[in-house]
């Protein structure tokens, strides 16, 4: 395209009924470079996207349907059915129907298909891949832009057959791959470092993620860069108004490996401890089937504890909804125990003025200190962790400084207008680089 303009597919997983971080950054990308005057297509894989802004991927089709993925994998008959079953599995009324068995479906559960689609052209699911790239011939994109390294599969025929460029996120890979079955783990990291090599740059939203994946993908230092997420502030600016009594807050996928657990057991050690008087605890985030049982098991010891009632549950919130939600909370921790690549909640607490509370570990001490809007603690000391939370709830002063300081530093920092603009540079890099005598592969 002329002016400088180019014409970018973005390709992202969608997680049917529950809301993605990774979605929720992409559509927002999306939306930013778009206002800079690129023509962006937003490509949905598997399910449809729930996100709580404008959907940037309406009106593009769904590649890689999770239904046909699924029988595809479990039956060679099925790769050889007939277009006009595949298309009428592939329609997103009846994804968005399949949406609520997805959901309950792990990590652990998903070895042989997630190494079949690192496999690309050589997978089972390789007749997905022939819509796809049909697709894409016909929008001539000037560069390919994947979610995350588990599209790598994607790569190969992408730049044989357009002869282009593609960039891919980095956005968590590392727990998903590692969670599955030894027998798969193994093969899917080996797959998907061999297909890494194809992949022109790698963005990685953290420095300790991007040096953790440079590793574990075996990649050239000079393939991956850095940067950091960034928000829509629309909404998000203006000042706090401080709750009428202590406000404890999570905002996260209410599961397990995000902490939440942990951070009730902290609840409850502070409500025993009462210096903190009239403490509430408000947890709110994405919530599906699978996670149900762990809420079960808290709300009932939260039961017997006696402090269930001052406790609020709000799963699936609105953007306008999660903006109220941060805005009533003296202060947020979300102390999850796996190594987090980045955290999109903590920059939207920080957002809203509310400071935060994290384990000094994985991409937190980066970001607490590039906002100066929190403190940190030693990983898995819930004690520390508890400790922590009461100095900041016992000390309003201190706690509105940070809240204002982390403010500033999202503002000027971490907007998607920030991040637009050098998503943008990068793009126009590789293309660069791609389109030098020795840069094509």
């Amino acid at each position: 395209m002329g002016n400088n303009f180019l014409r970018i597919v973005q390709i992202t997983p969608g997680a049917g009924k529950m809301y993605c971080g990774a979605c929720l950054r992409d559509n927002a990308l999306v939306t930013a470079l778009r206002k800079l005057g690129h023509t962006v297509l937003m490509v949905p894989l598997y399910l449809p996207l729930t996100l709580d802004e404008e959907d940037q991927s309406a009106g593009t089709p769904i590649f890689f349907g999770g239904i046909n993925v699924y029988l595809e994998q479990q039956s060679a008959l099925f790769r050889h059915a007939p277009e006009w079953l595949r298309n009428m599995l592939a329609s997103p009324a009846l994804l968005k129907l399949a949406s609520g068995a997805a959901a309950k479906t792990r990590a652990s559960d998903l070895g042989p298909m997630t190494i079949s689609v690192l496999r690309g052209e050589e997978g089972r699911q390789a007749r997905e891949l022939d819509h796809l790239m049909d697709w894409l011939k016909s929008e001539k994109p000037d560069i390919v832009s994947l979610s995350n390294a588990l599209l790598v599969g994607l790569v190969r025929r992408i730049k044989k057959e357009l002869r282009i460029p593609v960039i891919c996120s980095l956005q968590g890979e590392d727990w998903f791959l590692d969670a599955l079955p030894a027998a798969d783990r193994n093969l899917a990291w080996q797959t998907a470092a061999e297909r890494a090599a194809e992949v022109d740059l790698f963005i990685a939203p953290s420095n300790y993620f991007g040096d953790l994946m440079q590793r574990r993908l075996k990649l050239a230092p000079e393939k991956v860069r850095v940067l950091a997420n960034g928000l829509n502030l629309e909404g998000y600016a203006g000042p706090k108004i401080e709750p009428p009594t202590a406000v404890l807050g999570y905002f996260a996928r209410m599961s397990a490996e995000k902490g939440l657990e942990t951070l009730v057991n902290a609840f409850i050690t502070l409500k025993r401890q009462d210096r903190v008087k009239n403490l509430k605890l408000r947890i709110g985030g994405s919530c599906g089937p699978a996670d149900q049982p762990l809420l079960d098991a808290l709300k009932s010891r939260l039961q017997i504890s006696g402090w269930l009632g001052d406790v609020e549950f709000s799963p699936n919130l609105t953007h306008a909804e999660k903006v109220s939600f941060l805005k009533s909370l003296s202060v947020l921790s979300v102390p999850a125990t796996y190594g987090e690549a980045f955290g999109l909640y903590i920059i939207e607490a920080l957002a809203c003025g509310v400071p935060v509370v994290q384990p000094d570990h994985a991409a937190f001490p980066e970001l607490i200190r590039e906002t100066g809007g929190g403190l940190l603690y030693p990983p898995g000391d819930e004690s520390a962790l508890a400790g922590a939370l009461e100095s900041l709830l016992l000390d309003s002063t201190r706690a509105r400084s940070l809240g204002e300081t982390g403010q500033k530093a999202i503002l000027d920092r971490f907007n998607i207008e920030t991040m637009a603009r050098r998503m943008e540079e990068f793009c126009h890099k590789c293309i660069s680089v791609f389109s030098s005598p020795n840069g094509a592969k």
